[in-house]
C-alpha cells in the first residue's frame, strides 16, 4: 500500500471532538503557507516545493518508526515552524489578544493543542522536523558559515521555474564572509566620499 504515506498526510478524522481542531489546523496551513509563498519563497516555487517534500519525507520516516497513522498535523506544524523562524522577531497575535514574538508561536500552539486535544506528539514532531529543515537550509550554512547540506534538486527548477531573475538560493553570506568580499572588491583603497568645491553649500 504505497499510497499510505500520501493519504496519511491529507486525511484527518473529523468528528464531534476533533472538528474544531481540524478547522484550526486548516487555518494554520492556509495562513502560514501563503505567507511563506509570498515572503521568503516569493518567486521560488521549486524551493518551496523542496521544503514541503523534505519535511514530508522526514515526517513519513518518523511516522513509520513511531507507528503513527495520521501525518497532517506534523506537516502543518513544520511549515508553521519554518515561517516562525524566518520571521522570529515579528510580533504575532494569538487567542484572547495575547501578543508575542513569532519564534514562540509553534510552542504556544503546541500547548494550546494539548489543552483542546490532549496530545502533543504530532505538534512536537512537526516542530522538530521544521527545525531540522531550518537549521540545515538557513541557520548552519548562513549564520554559522558551515557546509550547505540541503539544496533544491535541479529537476524541481525545471518543473517549477523561478518567476524572477537571479540565482536560486536564500539569504546573505555570514558577516565575516561579507567583510572579506568587500575588502577584495575595494582593493584596499579607502572610499573618501564625494568632493565639493570651496564655497559650495
Amino acid at each position: 500500500q504505497i499510497w499510505r504515506p500520501i493519504t496519511a498526510t491529507f486525511f484527518f478524522p473529523v468528528g464531534p471532538g476533533t472538528g474544531f481542531l481540524y478547522l484550526v489546523n486548516l487555518y494554520f496551513l492556509y495562513q502560514y503557507s501563503s505567507r511563506l509563498e509570498t515572503g521568503a519563497f516569493d518567486g521560488r516555487p521549486a524551493d518551496y516545493m523542496f521544503m514541503l517534500l523534505f519535511n514530508w519525507i522526514c515526517i513519513v520516516i518518523t511516522g513509520l518508526a513511531m507507528d503513527m497513522q495520521l501525518l497532517m498535523i506534523p506537516l502543518i506544524m513544520s511549515v508553521l515552524y519554518v515561517w516562525a523562524q524566518l520571521n522570529r522577531d515579528m510580533i504575532v497575535s494569538f487567542w484572547f489578544g495575547t501578543r508575542f514574538k513569532a519564534c514562540y508561536l509553534p510552542w504556544v500552539i503546541l500547548g494550546f493543542n494539548y489543552i483542546i486535544g490532549g496530545s502533543v506528539i504530532n505538534e512536537l514532531i512537526g516542530n522538530l522536523v521544521g527545525h531540522l529543515y531550518f537549521f540545515l537550509m538557513f541557520k548552519y550554512p548562513m549564520d554559522l558559515g558551515g557546509r550547505n547540506f540541503l539544496s533544491t534538486p535541479q529537476f524541481l527548477y525545471r518543473w517549477f521555474p523561478n518567476r524572477r531573475g537571479g540565482v536560486s538560493g536564500f539569504g546573505v553570506p555570514p558577516a565575516s564572509m561579507r567583510r572579506a568580499a568587500d575588502d577584495q572588491q575595494g582593493g584596499g583603497r579607502h572610499n573618501w566620499g564625494q568632493g565639493f568645491r570651496l564655497g559650495d553649500q
